[in-house]
């Protein structure tokens, strides 16, 4: 039987690099996290639309 992990929200945003891709981990309110994957074109395409939105 496989290890169950504890759902937990709390914690930073974290990014790492696996192989090729990103893979961004966001905590949510309401506990447990939004993963997503990405490549390097789109990681840096949602860098430039936060940066301008941000300022």
């Amino acid at each position: 039987m496989a290890a169950m992990k504890p759902r937990t929200g709390d914690g930073p945003l974290e990014v790492t690099k696996e192989g090729r891709a990103y893979v961004m981990r966001v905590p949510l309110e309401g506990g447990g996290r939004l993963v997503v994957e990405l490549k390097a074109e789109e990681a840096s395409a949602l860098g430039d639309a936060l940066k301008t939105v941000v300022g």
